[in-house]
């Protein structure tokens, strides 16, 4: 553990620790904080960080291996464990929830210094290409997911019977959903814009950006009003069980395809193994919130997974160490 990320690892528990702090002292108001905060970040401040990245993302120039063999085995875990998840919550969306609590890595806070820190410029630059399309494809992935889920939930209220026209009603409907969905939406405005080759003008590219970095802080604090508002003493256990697939098992997933089926080594394995290795991102309670289902475990499950990092990552440095030897 570098002092870098040891410092960025205390920092975003001291933000959270503060957000905590303001809601049981009754700062933020009596109820309901926790649901104003989401849908500032979900509703504003996300859209416009989504956005300008997608707008000034030049995808010519992504790495292409390196991004498969995070993305697929990242996709595939996700996949199977919303499969295994079907049926067994009252909420339709809680299976997409939790795919995304366990997908979704804080790659920005944690993610950049680590990568920085450990693997230089050429690490860093390999990284934030994984970053870029990190909310697109693990959100795009988990919204079509749960707006489908909740789609055949209503089919299923109002007795349609199972068709092809129904189903293929249930499938556009989901697209519909899915494609106006506030994370998808402004990312597929950000490729569009970015096709038609016109640069952001100064004032849309500033006003975007000081949008965009209320997300870090904004979420930090939530996951501290979460904390205060839900009971997640009965999530821990579930929190401790998410966490150690998601610091443990993933990596060494994403490692085996990454070397077995791309033929990775060096610098682009270590960082997409150690993207995988990251702690669960504040995006995954933004994604239990918009769904309102499963917010006290996610929320747990993103404190437990960043304390506990401090002690996987040496463990998964190890493990690359040894496998370089």
């Amino acid at each position: 553990m570098t002092p870098d990320v040891l410092l960025q690892l205390l920092g975003l528990l001291t933000i959270a620790a503060i957000g905590y702090g303001a809601a049981r002292s009754g700062l933020l108001g009596t109820t309901g904080s926790s649901r104003a905060l989401s849908n500032a970040a979900f509703y504003l401040f996300a859209p416009a960080l989504l956005f300008r990245t997608t707008a000034t993302t030049d995808l010519h120039a992504m790495p292409g291996s390196p991004l498969l063999a995070f993305f697929v085995p990242m996709l595939l875990a996700m996949a199977l464990l919303r499969w295994l998840a079907r049926g067994r919550d009252a909420h339709p969306a809680a299976p997409a929830v939790r795919s995304v609590t366990l997908g979704f890595g804080n790659s920005v806070q944690v993610g950049i210094p680590m990568a920085a820190t450990l693997y230089g410029e050429t690490g860093l630059r390999l990284h934030l290409a994984l970053v870029s399309l990190h909310a697109v494809v693990l959100l795009g992935a988990a919204t079509f997911w749960a707006e489908l889920d909740l789609a055949q939930a209503q089919a299923r209220q109002a007795g349609t019977p199972a068709s092809w026209r129904g189903a293929a009603s249930t499938v556009g409907r989901t697209i519909r959903q899915a494609v106006l969905h506030p994370v998808v939406l402004p990312v597929l405005l950000g490729f569009a814009w970015h096709l038609t080759g016109w640069p952001l003008t100064p004032f849309m590219n500033n006003t975007l950006q000081l949008l965009g970095q209320a997300v870090v802080p904004l979420c930090l604090v939530l996951i501290g009003v979460s904390l205060a508002e839900f009971n997640v003493r009965g999530a821990l256990v579930r929190a401790l069980r998410w966490s150690a697939v998601k610091l443990l098992v993933l990596p060494a997933l994403v490692g085996v395809v990454a070397v077995g089926v791309f033929g990775l080594s060096g610098t682009p394995l270590a960082v997409v193994v150690m993207a995988a290795a990251l702690p669960s991102g504040s995006n995954a309670l933004l994604f239990a919130q918009r769904y309102q289902t499963l917010e006290a475990e996610a929320t747990a499950t993103v404190v437990v997974s960043t304390a506990v990092y401090v002690v996987t990552l040496p463990l998964c440095l190890l493990a690359l160490a040894w496998h370089a030897a």
